[in-house]
């Protein structure tokens, strides 16, 4: 009997992501209390990082969802665009909750409060040890899927924020002890405001269908037709349907006799353009005579 142990691979990364984010939800919660109680910004700031890194591994597991059904006549191709529509939403309410934290400091720096700084130190501890369980739970997972990357790269940036609360904890009996846990706060909130950022512009490139990051469609063009003598693509246009599916159209002008032949060039430049760009889906107009627009991005009549 052959056995074929890779079929159980995406199930076991999605048993890791749900456990993953089941962890960062207590997580969540022990910032939540502890703050409260303690009356730690930073540790509301680290909770409310939490809940963004919750969030991540929602869409992470979503996307992993909507990738497994088939196009239909409706949306054809997919469903890859709600998981950019989520992050977009996502990431806006971030930005209103770091805006948010980060006033509240500014306004703590101005008249401290003391905090209880022991509650703090636990919660904070445990937090930080979550987080790095969360990071080693998807750390094989993360070369090859955009979306598990994604919400790694949040992790990871998470635990470094739970142990800036560790050190404001740490240091909060100190003479400007009452500053620290502020100051935190507002690192934090820098944090995660520059992440929330970037997701809203990647997510606005995405739905206005810029190029995607790292695809340079004219030096696209420059490489096909050194690489294959006789052919020229013009009319290019190249998007984004979501994380990871790129797509690319273009004319392609060929020099050769027959269908058949024009068939093979295609195939070949497809093969270059997904092993050299990434671009999971090419669809290549071939002429012979061209069509009277040789511009690289055409025209819109």
């Amino acid at each position: 009997m052959t056995h074929h142990p890779h079929r159980s691979e995406p199930d076991n990364l999605d048993r890791r992501l749900w456990a993953s984010a089941a962890l960062n939800l207590g997580i969540t919660l022990v910032e939540l209390i502890g703050g409260l109680w303690a009356g730690s910004l930073a540790l509301l700031a680290d909770a409310a990082h939490n809940l963004a890194d919750v969030g991540a591994l929602g869409l992470a597991i979503f996307a992993r969802s909507l990738g497994r059904r088939a196009p239909t006549r409706r949306h054809t191709y997919g469903l890859k665009r709600a998981e950019v529509v989520a992050a977009l939403i996502n990431a806006a309410a971030l930005i209103a909750i770091s805006v948010l934290i980060g006033r509240e400091a500014v306004s703590r720096l101005f008249h401290p409060a003391p905090v209880h700084s022991a509650v703090m130190l636990v919660a904070a501890t445990g937090a930080f040890i979550g987080n790095v369980a969360s990071v080693l739970l998807l750390r094989m997972h993360t070369r090859e899927d955009i979306n598990v990357r994604s919400a790694f790269l949040h992790l990871a940036q998470d635990a470094l924020a739970s142990l800036a609360v560790v050190v404001a904890a740490l240091f909060s009996g100190a003479a400007a002890g009452w500053y620290v846990d502020p100051a935190a706060a507002i690192l934090i909130g820098v944090v995660v405001l520059r992440s929330a950022i970037s997701i809203v512009w990647e997510s606005l490139h995405t739905l206005l269908e810029a190029a995607p990051a790292g695809v340079d469609v004219q030096q696209v063009a420059q490489e096909v037709a050194r690489r294959f003598t006789g052919v020229r693509l013009h009319h290019v246009h190249a998007w984004e349907v979501g994380p990871g599916q790129r797509v690319l159209t273009a004319h392609m002008k060929v020099g050769v006799a027959t269908l058949l032949e024009a068939e093979s060039v295609a195939a070949e430049v497809r093969r270059f353009l997904h092993t050299d760009w990434g671009i999971t889906h090419a669809t290549l107009e071939a002429e012979a005579n061209g069509c009277g627009q040789e511009a690289l991005l055409g025209e819109w009549k």
